[in-house]
């Protein structure tokens, strides 16, 4: 490959709305509900939907954020372009975009374990050979190109909210009256401290289900008509996610024991064959399509922050190389991928969600604070780019260092 063809390489616009939101749900989804209702279960027993509702509303003030500076700031590497282009600072823009990165590999390690965990229930080997297969085949499908990525990811995403549908429905239909319970597993009583402390106790690793969002604005380089889109994309990302995961999570609290959750590697089928006395082989291999969707997702968004911090020249060059046939940034994509497989196989898989979640809270106080400045200097967004009021970045900073403490106090 020259030199020169790999300087001058782009990345291609071809994603639309509806890839975007796919997108956004495939690793959403697959980076949550799949892998850790479970344990969001156990800490938080009946409450769970409550924590997960916490959580959606921690992440709703900072997507306003992300989806004002996306327009504002149209560059992959998002987060780290966004500190950049507001605070000047190249120190920090290189902590903020390797904060980032850090935090990626660790989801999409905690996701490689969760997808081994469904696959171990059919294939009779080892955990730590199915991560490298499943690793190493998604680094692959990253590196095709992104137009053929994102279809398959938004196929597998189809998939993936099917299963989760199909639960709901047999759940809700199992006890109709007891959607009436689901008020009360959304609002603890104040004067209820275990209940509020086992929600916060879990907003950590329901938090980490919400994680998708931020990865959709890192493809905004690949983006037609990005200005109108993205924002649209990541609110409707969000709304999806929430209500999915509140009804999940409610149906599995009120029809499986926290006891036999507690250590499943496979919730979801364990929820399903519960709910349908059916073999949980179908469930399964859904299981295993969200889980594997949410590892490619993953490794195609922390390969395009590779990319644009090496544009901004905070990363070697030749890191973010562009391939001239598939159009990618393979060179980042295969590297990711390595640091991936490191994490999976040798890291737990609560500490690997809660690590996660703590990292990209720190992140995401530095979005919030860096709309705040852009406002605050008075710096006008582009024509016809989406905007919030400053209230909701400074509301994003403070509930994102409420949850972090929170979190730590009842974890403590």
């Amino acid at each position: 490959m020259a030199k020169g063809a790999t300087d001058t390489s782009n990345l291609k616009r071809s994603v639309g709305l509806t890839g975007l939101v796919l997108y956004g749900l495939g690793v959403t989804i697959g980076a949550g509900i799949y892998v850790l209702v479970g344990e969001t279960i156990v800490r938080a027993g009946t409450y769970a939907p409550a924590a997960f509702l916490l959580s959606s509303i921690v992440m709703g003030f900072t997507a306003a954020s992300f989806a004002e500076l996306s327009g504002r700031v149209p560059q992959a590497a998002g987060e780290a372009v966004y500190v950049e282009k507001s605070f000047a600072l190249p120190w920090l823009t290189i902590a903020v975009g390797l904060a980032v990165l850090i935090e990626a590999m660790i989801a999409a390690a905690a996701i490689a374990v969760g997808a081994a965990g469904y696959v171990s229930q059919l294939v009779p080997l080892s955990i730590e050979t199915l991560i490298i297969f499943i690793v190493i085949s998604m680094a692959a499908i990253a590196c095709w190109g992104i137009k053929e990525s994102v279809a398959i990811a938004g196929t597998m995403t189809l998939v993936e909210v099917t299963g989760l549908l199909v639960i709901i429905s047999f759940g809700i239909a199992s006890d109709p009256g007891s959607l009436s319970e689901l008020p009360a597993a959304l609002a603890p009583s104040p004067g209820d401290w275990p209940a509020l402390s086992g929600v916060l106790a879990a907003s950590m690793i329901a938090f980490f289900a919400f994680i998708g969002f931020d990865d959709v604005v890192n493809l905004v380089e690949e983006t037609r008509n990005p200005t109108k889109v993205m924002p649209w994309a990541i609110g409707i990302t969000l709304f999806l996610v929430t209500i999915l995961y509140v009804l999940v999570s409610f149906v599995a609290a009120q029809n499986v024991p926290v006891e036999e959750l507690n250590g499943a590697s496979a919730p979801i089928s364990l929820l399903f064959e519960r709910l349908t006395g059916l073999p949980p082989i179908a469930i399964t291999l859904i299981a295993i399509i969200a889980t594997m969707n949410g590892v490619v997702i993953i490794l195609i968004m922390a390969s395009r922050v590779t990319y644009g911090m090496a544009q901004e020249g905070r990363l070697p060059k030749w890191i973010g190389a562009v391939s001239p046939r598939t159009q990618t940034p393979v060179r980042a994509t295969v590297l990711i991928a390595m640091i991936v497989l490191v994490l999976a196989v040798f890291t737990p898989l609560d500490t690997l969600a809660e690590t996660s979640s703590e990292v990209l809270l720190v992140v995401f106080v530095m979005i919030n604070l860096a709309l705040v400045r852009f406002k605050i200097k008075c710096v006008p967004a582009p024509e016809n780019a989406f905007t919030v009021h400053i209230a909701f970045p400074i509301t994003g900073v403070v509930l994102c260092l409420a949850l972090l403490l929170g979190a730590s106090l009842a974890g403590g």
